[in-house]
C-alpha cells in the first residue's frame, strides 16, 4: 500500500488478498463400475485493488445498452499458486499479481469516469464500497479425512443396484467431499483464516418414455463432516426408492399447461422462494442500473402474506437433522457472516449486503460471497422461510381441493420434487422465473386417485406469485444445492414448510424425439448371455 498507494494516475486505496486451499475428493460409480476415482488439492490467489475513492472506484459498474456486461466486477487474474508453503515462491505470485491487478485496475478506473461522462446520472448514488471493522480471527484449521479405496467399492456396490432396473437407461451414484481453507488479509487490518468441510453422496436416474422424454431423478444427502454420512444400508434404501420413483415417472401422463392452485412441498417451496425472493434481494442488485430492481423501493411495505416470515441465516449448521450447507463463519470480504430478516409478517425489511452499500444501507451483514477466483457479490446462505400459522400436511392438502373447486378446476397440483430453477433478474428482460419440477401429482377434487404426472415447468413473475400464498403446512425441509451467479456457483441452503398457493402456471417441458434404446440393456439380453456362457 505504502509503495502502491500513489503509483498510478488514480489512487489505490484498498487493497485485499484472498487464498482458497481447496482439497476436493471425487468418486463416481455408474452400473457397477468406477467413472471418476480422484482427488486434487489447488489453491488459487485472488488480488482484489480499488483506485479512486469509496464513492468512485474502479470496480463501479459499467453501463452499456441491453447488455450483460460484467467488466466492472474483474479485479485481476486469479491464479493457481505453489501448494508447497515455499516463501519465496509464494511472494513471486503475489508480486506478479498485485502489479497485474493494481495495472487493471488503473484501465478500470478511466473506463469508469468515461462511461458516468456519457451516461445519465444514476438513480441510486451509493458509493461504492463501505468500511467495515478490521477482524483478526484464526481458525483451527480443519483437514479432509476420507479413504477413497473404501468409497470406491462402496459406490461400485451401490451404483450396481439399478442393474435390477431395466427401463433405467443411466444412473450414477457420487460421492463428493471438500475442505476449503480460506485466507483473507486485507489493508484495514483484517487477517482471517477460516475453513470449512462439506461432503455429499448424490444419485441419479434417468429412464426414456415411450414418446421420447428423458425422465430422471435425483437423491442427495449433505453433511458438513465426511465422517457423518450415512452407512450402506441406509443409501441402498435410498436408491431402491429412487429407481422406482423413476421406474413410476417414465410411465406416468404427460402434463397439460396449467393455472390454479398447487401444493409446493417443503424442498420444493425452498427453491421457489430461492428463487423469486433470494436473488432479487441481493443488495448490490438494488442500485443496478440494469436490474429490474423489483424490491428496491418496496422496503417496509407488505409483499406477501402476514404470516410468512423469512431469514438467512449463515451461521447455521443445521435445522432439524439437516445440515446446511450455505453455513460460513466469514464472507469472502472477511467479514462475520450475520443473520438477516429479510422479511417480518410478510413485510420487507432488509437486503442481503455486502460492502457494496446502496440507498437506506450502507453496511455490509456479512453476505458477500464468491466462487474462488471470483469478484465476491452479495449472496443467500441459508434461505428459511417460517410460518407463524400452520396446519398437518394432510390438512393443506384438504385446503388445495377446497380451492381448486371455489376456482372450478377439475384438481389441484402438489410439486414434490424439484430439480433446480433459474430466475431473470436483468431489466431488459423478463422478469420471470422457471423452476424444474421432478414430480408433479395431480390431485382430483371428485375422489379419484391421485395421478403421477411428467414434462412439467414451473413458470411465473415474482411479485404475483408472492401474493398469493394461501397457507403452510407443518413440515419443514432443506433443499441444498449450489447456486450459480456472477460471482460463481457457492454452496446454499433453502429451508421452507410445504406452502399452498392460490395459482401458479405450468408450461410442457421441451423433450427429446428419439425412441427408446432398441434393445434390452445387456445384463437383459438373453443372447449375450448365452455367449457369455458358451464362452466360459
Amino acid at each position: 500500500m505504502t509503495d502502491l498507494k500513489d503509483a498510478g494516475t488514480a489512487p489505490l486505496y484498498f487493497l485485499c488478498y484472498r487464498v482458497y486451499d481447496t482439497d476436493e475428493a471425487t468418486v463416481d460409480a455408474s452400473f457397477g463400475a468406477l467413472d471418476i476415482s480422484n482427488r486434487t488439492h489447488h489453491r488459487i490467489l485472488d488480488v482484489e485493488a480499488r483506485v479512486g475513492s469509496p464513492q468512485v472506484d474502479s470496480t463501479h459498474k459499467l453501463r452499456s445498452p441491453a447488455s450483460m456486461d460484467f467488466s466492472g466486477l474483474e479485479f485481476g487474474r486469479p491464479q493457481d499458486i505453489p501448494l508447497d508453503d515455499n516463501e519465496a515462491a509464494i511472494r513471486t505470485s503475489l508480486w506478479l499479481s498485485t502489479d497485474a491487478a493494481f495495472k487493471s485496475a488503473q484501465k478500470s478506473f478511466i473506463e469508469v469516469k468515461a462511461n458516468r461522462d456519457v451516461r445519465v446520472s444514476e438513480e441510486d448514488q451509493s458509493n461504492d464500497f463501505s468500511s467495515a471493522k478490521p477482524i483478526v480471527s484464526a481458525e483451527k484449521l480443519q483437514v479432509l479425512s476420507v479413504d477413497l479405496e473404501k468409497w470406491n467399492e462402496r459406490l461400485r456396490k451401490l451404483s450396481a443396484i439399478y442393474k435390477e432396473y431395466p427401463q433405467i437407461t443411466e444412473s450414477m451414484v457420487e460421492l463428493n467431499t471438500s475442505c476449503v481453507r480460506k485466507y483473507i488479509a486485507n489493508s484495514e487490518g483484517s487477517r482471517v483464516q477460516t475453513s470449512s468441510l462439506q461432503a455429499r453422496v448424490i444419485t441419479s436416474a434417468s429412464a426414456i418414455s415411450d414418446d421420447g422424454m428423458v425422465v430422471r431423478l435425483y437423491d442427495s444427502v449433505d453433511t458438513l463432516d465426511p465422517a457423518n454420512l450415512p452407512d450402506d444400508t441406509q443409501l441402498e434404501q435410498r436408491i431402491r426408492k429412487l429407481a422406482s420413483a423413476v421406474t413410476a415417472l417414465r410411465n406416468a401422463h404427460m402434463a397439460e399447461p396449467y393455472v390454479g392452485p398447487a401444493i409446493l412441498r417443503s424442498r420444493a417451496a425452498g427453491v421457489f422462494f430461492h428463487e423469486i425472493l433470494g436473488h432479487r434481494i441481493e443488495g448490490h442488485r438494488q442500485k443496478d442500473e440494469e436490474e429490474g430492481r423489483t424490491f428496491a423501493k418496496k422496503v417496509n411495505e407488505q409483499i406477501m402474506p402476514s404470516f410468512i416470515s423469512v431469514i438467512d441465516d449463515p451461521t447455521l449448521t443445521k435445522l432439524g437433522d439437516k445440515a446446511l450447507v450455505g453455513h460460513y463463519d466469514f464472507d469472502d470480504e472477511g467479514v462475520a457472516a450475520k443473520r438477516v430478516n429479510i422479511v417480518d409478517k410478510g413485510v420487507l425489511k432488509n437486503f442481503l449486503m455486502g460492502r457494496s452499500p446502496i440507498n437506506k444501507f450502507d453496511e455490509s451483514n456479512g453476505h458477500s460471497r464468491a466462487e474462488p477466483g471470483h469478484k465476491p457479490v452479495a449472496r443467500q446462505g441459508n434461505l428459511i422461510v417460517q410460518s407463524s400459522k400452520s396446519v398437518p400436511y394432510d390438512e393443506l392438502r384438504h385446503m388445495l381441493i377446497e380451492e381448486a373447486k371455489k376456482q372450478g378446476k377439475p384438481y389441484g397440483l402438489v410439486f414434490d420434487e424439484i430439480a433446480g430453477g433459474f430466475t431473470i433478474t436483468q431489466s431488459f428482460m423478463p422478469q420471470s422465473f422457471q423452476l424444474l419440477p421432478l414430480e408433479v401429482t395431480r390431485v382430483y377434487v371428485d375422489g379419484r386417485p391421485d395421478e403421477l404426472l411428467r414434462g412439467v415447468n414451473l413458470v411465473g413473475t415474482p411479485l404475483a406469485s408472492l401474493e398469493t400464498v394461501m397457507g403452510a403446512a407443518s413440515d419443514v425441509d432443506t433443499f441444498n444445492g449450489v447456486c450459480g451467479a456472477e460471482s460463481g456457483w457457492v454452496p446454499v441452503s433453502a429451508s421452507s414448510p410445504s406452502l399452498l398457493v392460490r395459482t401458479l402456471e405450468t408450461a410442457r417441458e421441451w423433450k427429446e424425439q428419439n425412441k427408446p434404446p432398441l434393445l434390452p440393456p445387456p445384463q437383459y439380453d438373453d443372447t449375450a448371455q448365452t455367449k457369455k456362457l458358451d464362452k466360459l
